[in-house]
């Protein structure tokens, strides 16, 4: 007997199996919203413990990192709807297109254009924001492809939810921390890379 809702990842096949349940989809955005996650923590932790104030691009990047996130965030409490999946896309577009921006900038070395922060791995943030994004991307495109639509099963809704809400309450947490770091650093005036300015 098929599934009442069309076109979703567990409808019942004519071999009768259930290839990929709903649930290794929920748990692909978790992962996705896991690595958002520890990438944000690590470039504040970057920005506190090393005193590496980000540039405006750097911080236009956190934030669209952090448009990423809601819109998982979104995917995941919803149930029938993909809403939250092209929420995501948008951002991971931004992101992409900002981190490019930055990263053909610098991507000369000279006088007053070095790259902003020290390299992780041999990379500098910019390029690595670009591979975040490709990766995202990617990322949110193979889960369509091999899920298609999130139906409102009960077995699968809330079966990471404790870790969902988790996730949300923490990176909910880290953007309040990165909208009062921002607004110390920039004022109310043009941003920059030199000091907090409220601060000085």
């Amino acid at each position: 007997m098929a599934s009442a809702c069309p076109g979703c990842s567990y409808e019942q096949s004519s071999g009768g199996h259930f290839p990929l349940p709903p649930a290794l989809g929920r748990l692909a955005l978790l992962a996705m919203l896991a690595i958002l996650a520890a990438i944000l923590t690590a470039a504040m932790g970057m920005q506190y413990a090393f005193g590496e104030i980000p540039c405006p691009l750097c911080l236009l990047q956190r934030y669209a990192m952090f448009g990423c996130c809601f819109g998982l965030i979104l995917q995941l409490r919803s149930g029938r709807s993909e809403r939250g999946t092209g929420v995501a896309l948008i951002f991971a577009v931004l992101l992409l297109v900002i981190a490019l921006r930055q990263t053909l900038l610098d991507i000369y070395p000279r006088p007053g254009h070095a790259y902003i922060g020290s390299a992780v791995l041999g990379l500098h943030l910019p390029v690595w924001s670009a591979l975040i994004a490709l990766a995202l991307l990617f990322g949110l495109a193979a889960r369509l492809a091999l899920f298609g639509g999130v139906c409102d099963a009960s077995d699968d809704k809330h079966h990471f939810a404790r870790l969902a809400r988790a996730l949300a309450v923490y990176i909910t947490l880290l953007c309040a921390i990165n909208f009062v770091s921002a607004v110390m650093q920039c004022g109310l005036g043009e941003c920059h890379t030199f000091g907090y300015r409220l601060l000085q």
